[in-house]
């Protein structure tokens, strides 16, 4: 299942001079990698998938090369990434409203009625448009993490975390045997009995945009609620939790404390992903066959390696963020200490670290480009339905029906082109102080009559 991004911290004014982009410029990058991790699944002229993926086998060597690029730097990486920004968003939420003197317990029920909002969202979009949507995956990941772990000290957060790590190592691990095993132990005519059955979600594909427009409703949402608790309670957790754990130290609202952190976990990150992706993207270009009974061997060892790549990335763009804002270098920020938590209250240890009384002063006012990425990203909530609002008509068979006969290679740059048209849109309602309308519809769920001023 594919990503989608975390709501970001509402704004309604212009960004205010003190404050760093690097959160909005993140969320407004990784949106273009959802525009083209998602495109796939709008390609229903096949039942057949490639990999863990779903690509549909490559027409030629350029279908082969930018599916296999795909596979080393977006498949698998994009989602951990998304991730990582919501429940880095989470925080900054709750943030927010303690700032304004709202009592915890009542920021605790809008963050509960966000996440239930958020739910419906995700089951609206599933049904009207993609069956990809992952609104609803991340929202009922935060109903479960926040009710048990919210308010906890920084240091169980950590050991959650490496249990989880550990669990999707061993899953991982388990993978790659059975896919091993079959292929040596298992009889011939067993395993070939095993690879005429389609295990992979591409049998989705035509169910989904190759049937008339009211019947594709129901399998959408029937696909999206089958795969919804998997993928809620397996792929989202970890990264939500270090999304916390960053959130709380500030990493990406004060970029230039953690200059160290952020270039280390940029390139050790990022240099895992992309290598735990190669394996999978040699066999896409045809270096080796992986078992026909297994094609899936790869895809935990490939979704562990995404989360440090999407954690690179997160890191990447926030490095990105502090270049193009000019801010000069601050003091660094000393390591957190295990135990500074262990008297806060459950309030205290969500807010995380106080905030630093002075930002280094920018050296440039953002460019045109800096703005529209940081637009993009306060409204990546709008933006990321305004993608599937494009190109389900565009790739539909009750629409144009491109996806009936165009390959990988064009329908990611279909996708990239329908990302490149939301940066001047984003900026139009920047330059006004717009919300976006699906973050209106959030706010005004969320808020109800506990705090009207936000509304």
């Amino acid at each position: 299942m594919t990503s989608a991004p975390v709501p970001a911290v509402d704004i309604a004014a212009p960004t205010a001079p003190d404050r760093s982009l690097a959160p909005d410029i993140a969320r407004g990058l990784m949106l273009a990698l959802i525009a083209v991790a998602n495109v796939s699944w709008f390609l229903w002229r096949s039942t057949e998938s490639v990999g863990g993926t779903p690509h549909i086998p490559a027409d030629g060597p350029l279908d082969a090369i930018a599916q296999a690029v795909m596979t080393v730097a977006v498949d698998h990486r994009a989602m951990p990434l998304f991730a990582f920004l919501f429940g880095y968003g989470m925080v900054q939420f709750y943030r927010s409203r303690i700032d304004r003197g709202l009592d915890p317990g009542a920021v605790r029920t809008m963050m509960r009625r966000r996440h239930w909002a958020m739910l419906l969202l995700g089951a609206l979009h599933a049904a009207l448009l993609f069956y990809g949507d992952i609104l609803g995956v991340y929202a009922l990941s935060a109903l479960v993490l926040v009710w048990c772990l919210f308010g906890r000290r920084s240091r169980t957060l950590r050991i959650w975390a490496i249990v989880l790590a550990a669990l999707m190592a061993l899953f991982a691990l388990f993978s790659i045997v059975s896919g091993v095993a079959l292929a040596l132990f298992v009889p011939a005519e067993v395993t070939a009995e095993m690879a005429s059955v389609d295990m992979g979600t591409g049998f989705a594909r035509p169910l989904a945009y190759d049937t008339p427009y009211l019947v594709s409703m129901l399998y959408r949402l029937g696909l999206w609620s089958v795969t919804l608790p998997a993928a809620a309670l397996m792929g989202a957790p970890l990264p939500i939790l270090l999304g916390w754990l960053a959130a709380r130290r500030r990493i990406l609202d004060e970029p230039w404390r953690h200059r160290r952190l952020l270039r280390r976990t940029a390139v050790v990150g990022i240099a895992i992903g992309w290598l735990g992706g190669l394996p999978e993207a040699l066999a896409i270009l045809g270096a080796y066959e992986l078992p026909a009974a297994a094609p899936w061997m790869l895809t935990g060892w490939n979704t562990l390696s995404g989360v440090a790549c999407g954690l690179g990335y997160a890191a990447l763009f926030g490095l990105l963020a502090l270049h193009l804002e000019g801010r000069e270098p601050g003091e660094e920020a000393p390591r957190p200490d295990p135990s500074a938590d262990r008297d806060l209250s459950p309030a205290e240890r969500a807010y995380g670290a106080p905030r630093t009384e002075t930002a280094p002063a920018r050296t440039r006012e953002p460019g045109r480009l800096e703005r529209s990425l940081a637009a993009v990203g306060q409204r990546s909530l709008t933006f990321y339905l305004f993608q599937s609002l494009l190109l389900a008509p565009l790739m539909a068979a009750w629409g144009l029906g491109l996806g009936g006969t165009l390959s990988t290679a064009p329908a990611l740059a279909i996708a990239f082109g329908v990302w490149l048209v939301s940066l001047p849109i984003a900026a139009w309602m920047g330059s006004r102080g717009l919300r976006g309308p699906a973050e209106k519809l959030l706010r005004r769920m969320t808020y109800g009559t506990i705090d009207p001023a936000g509304r």
